[in-house]
């Protein structure tokens, strides 16, 4: 059985889907701040929080729990830099307490959600996961320290880990069940479909003067089904001997915030506003990872890779109106 932390929310529930495809028992433990309950349509669900050491226990005495996929984190970079305790005590020190309980229940297999907001500014691009981690914001620092931590207990306690660095994860469930609502809303791709559907009066542009091919940023956008069949293979990885380590997630194209928005155009049929202005502070031109890693020790080949086919599958459950 995969005890999956923060099941309900994006990520989480479509490796939920994908795990319980292939046949796994999971139970969803979810505090409910940003996921649904609408989301976890497979498998138990338990509304818990990391925080509570005693509810975690209760998960662990009930369930016999092999493997551990933790996907519960803040994930706002802007709101970390204001309030960097509370993502300080949400990804890190919460992560203790989901380490301490799988050490006394002697589980010892971690599938970890991190990012690529580890690198800070890149070196070079493409991503290669060798490159030097110097996180520029609580939140990509919050998720480098835990990614220490399961080094630490690999090397001490012989837990056994993956964690995953995401580039930019987007799209939605390619059958429509499931798919992406935040509050608020910052991923590129759900904001300019709100301009499309009429939701929003503009989207903008921060920045057309990048050395970039348009002037615009470029980004590597990840479908989160492909995503999900990474966090499956890790685990069939490590339940088959494979050795801990860290691995880059993305589709190695990358796509400019001006080229989203012609896709979104072209698979919407509509127009709407586009508004350019200033560069926003600590915005690289270029994040684009390399995922060969992946590919030759996981075996992992990402289906969705057009950011068309990602777009349309967003459109398909953004005009569904969502949870």
């Amino acid at each position: 059985m995969i005890l999956i932390c923060g099941g309900a929310g994006y990520i989480g529930s479509h490796a939920n889907k994908l795990l319980a495809a292939r046949g796994y028992e999971t139970v969803v433990f979810d505090n409910l701040v940003y996921g649904h309950r609408e989301a976890v349509k497979w498998g138990k669900f338990i509304k818990g929080d990391l925080k509570d050491p005693e509810e975690i226990d209760a998960v662990f005495e009930n369930y016999p729990i092999d493997a551990v996929m933790h996907f519960a984190a803040y994930a706002y970079v802007g709101e970390s830099v204001v309030e960097p305790e509370k993502y300080y005590v949400n990804n890190v020190a919460n992560t203790l307490n989901l380490l301490h309980a799988m050490r006394e229940h002697g589980c010892n297999k971690i599938i970890f959600s991190s990012t690529c907001a580890t690198y800070g500014e890149p070196e070079k691009v493409p991503i290669t996961e060798d490159m030097t981690q110097k996180p520029v914001n609580p939140y990509g620092a919050s998720k480098f320290m835990v990614e220490r931590i399961l080094k630490d207990y690999g090397n001490a306690y012989g837990l056994k880990y993956i964690a995953l660095r995401y580039f930019n994860a987007a799209g939605a469930d390619p059958e429509g069940e499931i798919g992406e609502e935040h509050n608020p809303e910052t991923h590129l791709i759900p904001l300019v479909l709100d301009a499309a559907s009429g939701k929003r009066t503009d989207i903008k542009v921060f920045g057309t003067d990048y050395p970039t091919r348009d002037g615009s940023c470029i980004r590597d956008y990840i479908h989160v089904t492909d995503l999900a069949s990474a966090h499956l293979l890790a685990l069939e990885y490590l339940d088959n001997g494979g050795e801990s380590g860290c691995f880059n997630l993305g589709n190695e194209q990358g796509t400019s915030v001006l080229e989203v928005i012609e896709a979104v155009r072209k698979v919407t049929g509509r127009d709407f506003k586009v508004t350019r202005t200033d560069r926003r502070p600590g915005d690289p031109a270029t994040l684009v990872g390399s995922s060969e890693k992946a590919k030759q020790v996981l075996g992992w080949r990402p289906e969705y890779g057009d950011i068309e086919t990602i777009v349309e599958h967003a459109w398909k459950w953004h005009e569904n109106e969502k949870y």
